[in-house]
């Protein structure tokens, strides 16, 4: 008979998303054990598996986590009664927004996506080509001349994620400048004119 779910069921199995999601950021998916993932946890293995299965199960859940937030952003920036530029500015905004506050996440969406099972990392990759997507008609729409050329559309998209996508190697929250400076920075070259030929 299965274990029954306790009231607290979805607040604890998040916990141990954000516990795992530092873990896999730290040592990678096949320098974690499932016996480091409890203990970190502060739980039992078997307890553990109460709520995760397996550890690519949690490892899904962590990143499933993540880029389901980047696609509701897209949705929220996307209702949006504003001008593509604005949106395109505030989608920005948002992203480096849970960039820094997801860190490891970000970074097992990065470094471990070989380490799922092909229907679910089918499942992942489609949904960052939905985000990737999103952004890149918006810098279409900022820049009509850049639709005319798509091939270069993907290039500018990508050099955009390349901006952002890996500020958890190197931003400090404490350092300097702030995330929204940072945000700021790359907005300013976003919107900047482009060369589209």
């Amino acid at each position: 008979m299965a274990r029954p779910q306790s009231a607290d069921y979805a607040q604890r199995r998040e916990a141990i998303v954000e516990k795992a999601a530092e873990l896999f950021a730290a040592k990678g998916f096949n320098g974690a054990s499932m016996a480091e993932l409890a203990a970190a946890c502060e739980t039992s293995k078997s307890l553990f598996y109460h709520y995760h299965p397996s550890k690519e199960d949690v490892l899904h859940a962590v990143m499933a986590s993540h880029i389901d937030q980047l696609a509701s952003d897209v949705e929220d920036v996307e209702r949006l009664g504003a001008g593509p530029a604005d949106r395109l500015a505030a989608l920005i905004r948002t992203f480096m927004d849970h960039y820094v506050g997801a860190a490891s996440r970000q970074k097992v969406l990065l470094n471990e996506l070989v380490h799922l099972p092909a229907d679910r990392r089918k499942a992942i990759v489609e949904k960052q080509r939905m985000v990737i997507d999103a952004v890149q008609r918006l810098l279409c729409a900022v820049h009509p001349a850049l639709g005319a050329n798509q091939d270069r559309a993907k290039v500018e998209t990508m050099l955009l994620f390349g901006m952002i996508n890996w500020t958890h190697t190197w931003f400090d929250p404490e350092g300097p400048v702030s995330a929204d400076e940072v945000a700021d920075m790359v907005v300013e070259r976003a919107l900047a004119p482009m060369k589209t030929a």
